[in-house]
């Protein structure tokens, strides 16, 4: 069975087993699709000393969506990417995932709940190989523990086994083929970008959280990126959060756009809702508002 066959036998309505990370090797049974939105941002705040870096925003991202999170620079994107994830615990509101709070949540649990990631500045282990690198998304996906492994069992071997099937799938879909015995350190900066988008899918998450994947790249890679999303939407089960400056492709990607201005949300909508909107154009070219309503983005 291929990874997006796995990720679709996965997407079923009621509740399915998902590992919490952990030696003991024992598992959780978490919601699984639940009516409603998958991510639900609530009045979230957040505070550094007296500096507000988000100041009460709120959205949902449905089941399925591509959500393109968009703003200048220092307007909070990757702040709330990181209250998401758990670098940061936000200072007031929630955060819900299949209808789960993830507030207080230590960051090494979201992988195992489904919360997968990439980020703007790659996080790669530079010594070791592309394929190593991609292997270490699907640590969670384990179920031995520590005396299993020591010893070898049977079992292990198993996982090992369907690991490196889904790792050959990852290598060939991202072309990744040719470098899997290269450190990744030497690579180029694209090229560490979808070695860092093949250790988010090994881990097979629900969501997404992509920051910048476009950074560095020039417009055919962009092309390709922009393909590459939308294709591996759906077989692989997933709904993406994506941060992003580069505008053609949030708004050609995206089914529902969330724009930020200084910790606040400015817009929420459709890519052509928000690309009309008179504070987002203002936010990025500095027009007033009359002269915004002309405006068109690039």
């Amino acid at each position: 069975m291929t990874a997006p066959d796995r990720a679709r036998a996965r997407a079923t309505d009621g509740k399915q087993t998902r590992r919490i990370a952990g030696g003991s090797g024992s598992d959780m049974t978490a919601p699984g699709r639940l009516d409603g939105p998958l991510l639900c941002v609530r009045d979230v705040v957040m505070r550094f000393g007296g500096v507000v870096a988000l100041g009460g925003v709120s959205f949902d991202v449905e089941h399925g969506q591509i959500c393109g999170l968009i703003g200048p620079n220092g307007s909070g994107k990757t702040t709330l990417f990181n209250c998401i994830s758990g670098i940061y615990r936000h200072s007031a509101g929630d955060i819900l995932f299949q209808g789960r709070s993830l507030t207080g949540l230590s960051r090494h649990r979201m992988a195992a709940l489904g919360i997968g990631r990439t980020f703007q500045n790659v996080a790669l282990f530079r010594r070791l190989s592309v394929q190593e690198n991609v292997l270490v998304g699907a640590h969670h996906l384990g179920r031995s523990g520590f005396t299993a492994n020591a010893l070898r069992l049977p079992v292990v071997r198993r996982e090992e086994s369907r690991a490196r099937a889904r790792l050959r799938e990852l290598l060939h879909l991202l072309d990744l083929e040719t470098v899997a015995s290269v450190d990744a350190g030497s690579l180029p900066f694209p090229t560490q970008k979808r070695v860092e988008l093949a250790r988010a899918l090994i881990g097979e998450p629900g969501l997404l959280l992509l920051d910048e994947p476009a950074g560095g790249l020039n417009h055919a890679e962009v092309d390709e990126l922009a393909v590459l999303l939308q294709r591996i939407l759906g077989p692989f089960n997933l709904t993406i959060l994506l941060v992003e400056h580069h505008m053609s492709l949030v708004m050609r990607v995206s089914q529902k756009v969330v724009a930020l201005e200084f910790g606040r949300k400015i817009a929420d909508g459709t890519p052509e809702e928000v690309r009309k909107e008179p504070e987002v154009i203002r936010a990025y070219l500095g027009e007033t508002e009359e002269e915004a309503q002309h405006a068109r983005f690039a």
